[in-house]
């Protein structure tokens, strides 16, 4: 099968950047908190993604969302730049990304609550007063795991899995999205009439300054529940459709 090849008409900001609207969750059937876990766990894997302020369409939690890489047919050529697939050229601005706000700073932390973003004050979960000894340090550390990107540690917070509403008629938008560079973007695939499904490297914002620390470890909000997801704890059945990643210490495989 030949490779996609967008229909471009000339260079722009597509080439290094695609606007998309990603699902959070279905109202119908996600409860409040899930869709606060959800949103939070989405909203955080920041390093290659923008996204704006959740909203409701229809049946549905979205939020608008810029994905930052290139496509794979652009190409530096001296001060300026060059489209492969149908020989364009030419200079393009510099991306414009948001100043980046810590998510947790002066002892509050930003995260989903109610349906909204919105900076709030955690506080730490409260220790059992009998429980088993448990080795109090983080299983993750140096651990050989990886990105596609062959950066090491931490790898279940640096990739995730988008949703992205793309109606079956808008071949432009999905064939854009296939022809990102890998393997920022990957495994790109149409699970129905207006979802297609990527696989994105993007690294967890609430990464502590080691890059494998969580910053919401420990902390629970207001009602008492996690702050952290509970998608970045649940251990997932491991069966043969399960691609874990490589150097994961916590998988054995006979």
């Amino acid at each position: 099968m030949k490779p996609a090849v967008p229909d471009c008409q000339s260079m722009g900001s597509h080439c290094r950047e695609l606007p998309v609207l990603l699902r959070v969750a279905e109202l119908s059937e996600d409860d409040g908190p899930f869709r606060d876990m959800i949103g939070t766990w989405l909203m955080g894997h920041v390093e290659n993604l923008d996204f704006g302020t959740p909203r409701v369409l229809g049946d549905r939690v979205v939020v608008d969302t810029t994905i930052h890489a290139e496509c794979r047919y652009f190409q530096a050529d001296g001060p300026s730049f060059r489209c492969l697939a149908h020989g364009f050229r030419g200079a393009l601005p510099d991306e414009a990304r948001p100043t980046e706000q810590p998510f947790i700073a002066n002892g509050t932390v930003t995260l989903m609550q109610d349906d909204r973003v919105q900076t709030v004050a955690l506080s730490a979960r409260a220790k059992p007063s009998r429980a088993l000894p448990t080795l109090d340090v983080n299983p993750c550390l140096g651990a050989p795991c990886r990105t596609a990107d062959n950066v090491q540690g931490a790898a279940c917070c640096r990739d995730l899995t988008l949703e992205v509403i793309i109606p079956a008629w808008n071949t432009e938008t999905e064939t854009l999205l296939e022809t990102r560079q890998t393997p920022y973007v990957t495994k790109v695939e149409r699970v129905s009439e207006d979802i297609v499904e990527c696989e994105v490297i993007s690294a967890c914002g609430y990464l502590g300054a080691d890059g494998v620390a969580c910053g919401l470890h420990d902390l629970e909000r207001a009602d008492g529940s996690p702050a952290k997801p509970a998608i970045c704890s649940d251990w997932p059945d491991l069966d043969e459709d399960c691609d874990w990643h490589p150097g994961c210490r916590l998988v054995e495989k006979a």
